[in-house]
């Protein structure tokens, strides 16, 4: 195997664990994280979310960033029968990066005041929607990624 070949697969495997990482991050937000802010009061909701949003950002934001570059990085090292599994990674990673149109204005309104506390169980309800479809979309680009992997590894025996 040549050192562009060990790369390739270094990073194809990278990629494979970040958005495996990234989505089960995703699935632990859905799974634990919405029900319980669904389950709190209103008010209690709003307060938590002021005080923890910056949290949130800061752990989702680079994690989804990371995985994406990687995804982007393996389908560029990719050998042929891995690239287009990676290419496929990388859309889904990148159109999860586009999730901030939506979340921006709804994670503000929840940190900042803004959203009355009447409108909450309304707004958890439409953001945990959103939320599983780019929790899909991860899934899905990881079982992308592994699948490239795989077809790499086959394709360099």
């Amino acid at each position: 195997m040549s050192p562009l070949d060990r790369l390739a697969t270094a990073v194809g495997v990278s990629a494979a664990v970040a958005l495996g990482v990234a989505a089960g991050a995703m699935l632990a937000e859905a799974g634990v994280l919405v029900p319980w802010w669904r389950f709190l009061p209103a008010e209690a909701f709003l307060v938590w979310y002021a005080e923890n949003a910056s949290r949130l950002l800061a752990f989702y934001g680079p994690l989804e960033v990371v995985a994406a570059a990687l995804a982007l990085a393996a389908a560029a090292l990719g050998g042929r029968g891995g690239r287009p599994w990676f290419v496929i990674a990388t859309t889904l990673a990148v159109a999860i990066l586009m999730f901030p149109l939506y979340f921006q204005h709804a994670n503000a309104s929840f940190a900042d005041g803004s959203l009355a506390p009447d409108q909450v169980a309304a707004a958890l309800q439409r953001w945990a929607g959103w939320h599983r479809a780019r929790t899909a979309m991860g899934l899905v680009a990881c079982v992308a990624a592994v699948v490239g992997v795989r077809a790499d590894a086959g394709g360099r025996r």
